[in-house]
């Protein structure tokens, strides 16, 4: 297999985002920060609407927070979570697509990824 040409810290950062992406709760999580839009929402309020509470959901959050997918501010008491995700998921997708056919005989029949 031949080695990509991509900075090291491209990897790194593909790598965390992919890896917290890869549990079904964190991905749920995720989704329910991108629905709730840039306003975010509290701790409380994620755990209510995933079903997960406690030391586990604060992990996850902690996890999508690290992996640069999630951003949080404290508000008074509360702490105010919310997706940042629209760009660095995107990012992944140019990540993964960046040298899409690049060795293929043929080009790309699907031209929507460049």
């Amino acid at each position: 297999m031949e080695k990509l040409d991509l900075p090291p810290q491209d990897l790194t950062l593909a790598a965390a985002r992919f890896a917290a992406l890869g549990s079904e709760q964190r991905l749920h999580v995720l989704r329910i920060l991108v629905r709730a839009g840039p306003e975010g929402l509290t701790i409380g309020t994620i755990g209510r609407r995933s079903g997960i509470s406690g030391s586990t959901l604060t992990h996850h959050v902690k996890l999508l927070v690290a992996a640069g997918l999630v951003q949080q501010q404290r508000q008074g008491r509360s702490i105010i979570c919310a997706a940042v995700a629209h760009d660095a998921v995107h990012d992944l997708s140019r990540f993964l697509l960046t040298e899409c056919c690049a060795d293929a005989d043929t080009p790309c029949p699907d031209h929507t990824h460049d």
